[in-house]
């Protein structure tokens, strides 16, 4: 038996299917995404001190966010102004990479919607693409439908999962 397995080279069936996977994982922000809580600049947590939150603004270390993404948000029931996301934007805008009004989550979301809309998916005409079902960074479960809206009109067939068990999704009728 030993000899038959030396004789025969391993193949890699999935790579010679002609199956194409994305893995969500991929477009994940490459980086930091920091969360600024409006709530930590509001007196007793509900008040907007318009003042003192000028001079917190302007007394904060705004080269931190270098080349970072940031989630502005607030997360008490405070009703606040909209200059006061504005101004938070002003002051980061020089340093971070990307700003967006909502929390973390959020941002991945509004991170993925733009990624996905931007991709390129002449790549993808009548080929057969697995959607890769598990990823070591948290994909927002709205990026996988988005992705199928993208796909679904260009694919031949669009499954989900592992090349070696996937969950058939669409496929084009001949």
């Amino acid at each position: 038996m030993k000899d038959n397995l030396q004789e025969k080279p391993l193949v890699n069936r999935v790579a010679q299917s002609g199956l194409i996977v994305i893995n969500l994982g991929d477009y994940f922000p490459g980086e930091d995404i920091v969360a600024f809580d409006l709530a930590d600049y509001l007196f007793k947590g509900f008040v907007l001190k318009e003042k003192d939150f000028r001079e917190a603004l302007a007394n904060f270390d705004w080269t931190n966010l270098e080349g970072k993404n940031l989630a502005i948000f607030c997360s008490t029931d405070a009703i606040l102004p909209l200059w006061s996301f504005m101004l938070v934007t002003t002051y980061a805008e020089p340093y971070a990479k990307e700003i967006y009004q909502g929390n973390k989550e959020e941002f991945l979301k509004f991170h993925y919607q733009k990624t996905i809309q931007q991709l390129d998916i002449d790549k993808f005409d009548n080929q057969r693409v697995i959607i890769k079902g598990c990823s070591d960074k948290p994909v927002p479960a709205f990026a996988y439908n988005e992705l199928t809206k993208k796909l679904r009109p260009v694919v031949k067939s669009l499954m989900f999962g592992e090349p070696c068990s996937t969950v058939p999704i669409f496929k084009k009728k001949a």
